[in-house]
Formats: C-alpha cells, sequence, structure tokens
C-alpha cells in the first residue's frame, strides 16, 4: 500500500508540473466536519495532523496523500474550535473546547489533548481557564521553538450570548513549561474589555506568535478594531495599554452570502526564520470597508516589535466588487516566506466559490494569488461552514485546509502544495536539477537502490531518516554529481535498521525531495 502511495505522490508531482493544478485530497467527510485545523511536522514533513469540529482528528504519514481518521475522547468532553501546534520532540498537541458530562458546565474550560505516536492516538487532556460557570472560547496556541513553551490564548464570556452591560468578554493567556502536564492560571491580557454578544463588540480573535528572542505576541479584534500586546517574558507580564493597529469598518462580524456566519478575525503571525524578514510581525485579517459585496483580504506588519504598524495592504489582487473571505496566514519558518489560504468569488456573479492561495517572499511588500482548489462548490446559508480555514508550511511543503460542500454534505480539504515555484505557473521537471525515483526493490530486506535523475551538474546530498527525523544513513554528501540517471546501492544490512517506514532526502542546493521506503 505504500508503494502506491508514493508512486500516486510522484505521479501527482509531475501532473503538477504538467498542468499547474495543485492536487485535491479528500481529508474527512464524516461527522460534518469544518472549522479545520492542521500541522505540519518541522522534522519530518511527511507526518501531517488535522482536525476539525467537533471531535475529529486525521493523522498521514505521506504527506497528505492518505489519511487516517478518528474521533477524540476526553473526561473533560470534546466540543470543537480545533487548534493544532506541534513543539520540537514531534508531540502533538489539539486544542479544543469542553462540555463536561460530570462535574462542569459547557465550554467551561480550554481541553490540551498530546499526542506521542503522530497523532495517531490522543491523551485524556488536561485543561486550563476553568472559572466556575464562565465560557471559555476560540482558543488558538503557539510553540516556541526554543523551550518548548506552550502559549495558549483565547475569549472568555461571563455568560456567552447575553446582552446584559454587567457582563463582559475578555481575552486570556496561559502557558506550559512541561509539554502540557500543567498550566499556569489564566491571566487577562486586554485592556477594554467586549460585550458577550459574539459579535463587532465582543473581544475575539486572538492569536499568539513567538518571537526570534522568545517574545510574545497577540493581536484580536474588539470595540476598538485590532489591537495588540506583547510579553518580553515569557507571558508573566504585559504591556500596561494595548497598541492599536487598524479599524475593521463594519466590524469583524458580518454577512457573506451562502455562508450560515462569517467573520474577519485576525491572524498574528512573527517570521523566526534566519531570512531578511526576520523579527517582522504580521496581522492578517478580512472586512468589508469597500462594500457588503467586496469583501477583501487584508494585511499589515510591524518591524519593530509591535509598536508601530506599517500602512494596510489587500491581499487578494482581483479587481474590486467580489468577495474574499475566511482568511489564514502561516510563515514559513525555513524561507520566511508568507502563505494566505481564503475563499474567493472573484470568477462568479453568484455565490459559486473557489479556494485561492497567495504567497509573499519578500515580508509582505507583494502579493501573488493562485487558485487551488480542482472546482468551486456552492454553500448553502442553512449549513453551518465554521469560522475559519487554516495552513501549515514548512521549508515550500504547504498543506492548506478548508471547508467544502459536496452537494449536501459538508467535507474537509487538502491540496498538494510542494513545489518551490509555488504561486507561478510550474516548470516541467527538466527545468529542475534533480529529480528523485521510488527505491527498489520496496519493502527491502538486505538492500535496496535509489535511482535519481540530475538535468544538470549539481552537487548532491543523499540521506536516509526514520519516521522521527533521525539520520540513518548518508549516501552522498554535497558531492558534485554530473547530469545523468544515477543509482545508489543502500545496504540495509549494514546499518541494521529496524523493520519498518523510512525516507530517503535528495537534496540538490536548490530544493530537498523526500520518498517513503519500507524496510523488512
Amino acid at each position: 500500500m505504500f508503494r502506491i502511495a508514493s508512486l500516486i505522490f510522484f505521479f501527482i508531482c509531475i501532473g503538477q508540473m504538467v498542468s499547474g493544478q495543485y492536487t485535491n485530497i479528500l481529508v474527512g467527510n464524516s461527522g460534518d466536519p469544518e472549522e479545520p485545523s492542521i500541522i505540519i511536522n518541522p522534522k519530518t514533513p511527511a507526518r501531517i495532523v488535522a482536525g476539525a469540529n467537533i471531535d475529529n482528528f486525521y493523522a498521514s504519514d505521506d504527506g497528505g496523500l492518505t489519511w487516517q481518521a478518528g474521533n477524540l475522547t476526553s473526561t473533560y468532553g470534546v466540543y470543537g474550535d480545533p487548534c493544532l501546534v506541534i513543539d520540537t520532540a514531534g508531540n502533538f498537541y489539539y486544542f479544543h473546547l469542553s462540555n463536561p458530562q460530570v462535574g462542569g458546565v459547557w465550554i467551561d474550560r480550554i481541553i490540551c489533548q498530546k499526542s506521542t505516536d503522530g497523532g495517531l492516538t490522543w491523551s485524556d487532556g488536561t485543561y486550563t481557564g476553568l472559572n466556575g460557570t464562565k465560557a471559555q472560547d476560540k482558543p488558538w496556541a503557539a510553540v516556541d521553538p526554543a523551550t518548548n513553551t506552550i502559549y495558549v490564548t483565547w475569549t472568555q464570556f461571563d455568560e456567552y450570548g447575553v446582552s446584559n452591560p454587567a457582563d463582559s468578554s475578555v481575552i486570556l493567556f496561559s502557558k506550559s513549561t512541561d509539554g502540557g502536564q500543567t498550566w499556569s492560571m489564566a491571566k487577562r491580557i486586554n485592556r477594554v474589555a467586549g460585550d458577550c454578544l459574539d459579535s463587532d463588540n465582543t473581544v475575539e480573535g486572538a492569536v499568539p506568535a513567538i518571537g526570534p528572542n522568545g517574545e510574545l505576541y497577540v493581536a484580536w479584534a474588539g470595540p476598538r478594531g485590532i489591537v495588540f500586546n506583547r510579553s518580553l517574558d515569557q507571558g508573566e507580564t504585559w504591556m500596561d495599554t494595548n497598541v492599536f493597529v487598524s479599524y475593521i469598518p463594519g466590524g469583524w462580524d458580518y454577512a457573506i452570502p451562502g455562508i450560515y456566519r462569517a467573520n474577519g478575525l485576525p491572524v498574528t503571525c512573527c517570521d523566526i526564520s534566519n531570512g531578511p524578514y526576520r523579527g517582522n510581525i504580521y496581522i492578517n485579517w478580512s472586512d468589508q470597508r469597500n462594500g457588503l459585496t467586496d469583501t477583501d483580504i487584508w494585511f499589515i506588519k510591524s518591524a519593530d516589535g509591535g509598536l508601530t504598524w506599517s500602512s494596510r495592504k489587500r491581499v487578494n489582487d482581483d479587481p474590486p466588487g467580489k468577495q474574499q473571505f475566511f482568511t489564514w496566514m502561516t510563515v514559513d519558518q525555513k524561507t520566511g516566506y508568507l502563505y494566505f489560504i481564503f475563499y474567493d468569488r472573484r470568477a462568479y456573479t453568484t455565490s459559486s466559490t473557489d479556494v485561492y492561495m497567495a504567497v509573499s517572499r519578500d515580508g509582505g511588500d507583494t502579493f501573488q494569488n493562485f487558485k487551488i482548489s480542482e472546482s468551486s462548490f456552492l454553500p448553502f446559508g442553512s449549513i453551518f461552514f465554521g469560522d475559519y480555514t487554516n495552513i501549515s508550511a514548512y521549508n515550500n511543503v504547504v498543506r492548506p485546509v478548508w471547508t467544502r460542500l459536496q452537494g449536501a454534505q459538508i467535507t474537509i480539504w487538502t491540496a498538494i502544495v510542494d513545489s518551490i515555484s509555488v504561486g507561478t505557473e510550474i516548470k516541467p521537471e527538466s527545468y529542475l536539477a534533480s529529480s528523485l525515483d521510488q527505491n527498489y526493490p520496496n519493502p527491502g530486506k538486505e538492500y535496496t537502490y535509489i535511482t535519481f535523475k540530475i538535468h544538470r551538474p549539481a552537487r548532491i546530498t543523499l540521506e536516509v531518516y526514520d519516521l522521527f527525523g533521525r539520520k540513518i544513513a548518508t549516501l552522498l554528501d554535497n558531492q558534485m554529481t554530473n547530469a545523468g540517471k544515477h543509482i545508489e546501492y543502500f545496504n540495509i544490512e549494514k546499518y541494521r535498521p529496524a523493520p519498518g517506514i523510512y525516507y530517503y532526502s535528495l537534496d540538490d542546493g536548490e530544493r530537498s525531495v523526500k520518498r517513503k521506503m519500507i524496510v523488512e
């Protein structure tokens, strides 16, 4: 089965090179999934984990071509708003809302469940934010790669959905320094409270981001538009005054035809790559400042730790007058490139909807848009579509995830976006420095052969890794290699790896390509 999946992946890549179309993969379709979250393991990019409302999880070990699905269970209940993050040890963390069956009330805490086996099984979970009967909503998390400290921010409602002016919403923060086993007491980080109606004057959308020296950055939306706060001491203290970032004309809670509920809540990221834009803070959102029929995707940045902000820029590059909504943003922390995903109706006069991405390779100065959905879909306002999409990227491996209506069925999809030329016309294989074939025999027991082609002379590194990213063997080490077909012999008996799944990686100085192989 694994060999077939690898061959499928090879032909998918060739198909993309020829047609420029990004292959769409169904992630899940059971349980009416929506509000997806996705995360790539940086050490083993073929390992990807995703989640969706209310209790769905999905795991892939072949770069997103195939998925194993399951349902989370927890003593504290599982009630949606999934957020997935990963630490440097390869542990995945799944944050969500609660619905305890015993000893609690609906969404009374933020739950964190941990997986140490690549997202296949999950712990019962720990929690933070329990505060009587107050509602804890919309968590998002980030991990500091230098310390593996986990940070989470969310909205607390005194009483969800009420108009009583005595009740308010606030942004809370908590952290774990022991891999999610225990959590600090929740701390309020916003200065101006919101109401409890879960609309424009409610404070929502707190997404934490880590700076290059462990700084902690958070922005959110509310009655004063988008505001920002930061901590320079791992969340112990925060600025006394929240920094104003941008108004949101029309508010963050707006209407889109065919969508049950829509919002333009902000997403905050920081570049901690070693690229030229290291340290930049970015915020991405959508709003209707140009009219109810012209929702747009917006972007703003700070180069001084969030104290001042640039002028606002429009991410979608179509002529005015069409709808773009439900945006999310990420930074490839290997390259510093910015990637965005959003729904897009630029091609239609109806509610037909495509999925687009945008990429910026210059720190958000310019954006290039490209469609990733293979076909449009038509949503209906009676069907809840969730509140967000999501995207993850590492070292030019990009995996967006979105909700799509197939007939009357809600489904979750990703696209195979791996090319270094993402967002441009993908070059034929002959334009690349090298290409990598599937090893043979596969599975291998005593030996196997790895075949690759060099299209122009290049320095080649060929290595073998296990599923946890640990190097097993180096077959070529930055070796100058002439153009042509090459075959390398991998002596399995010499290295004695345990039976299981492994990866071999070919790096030609321009890109790195991986293939999966099986050792018997």
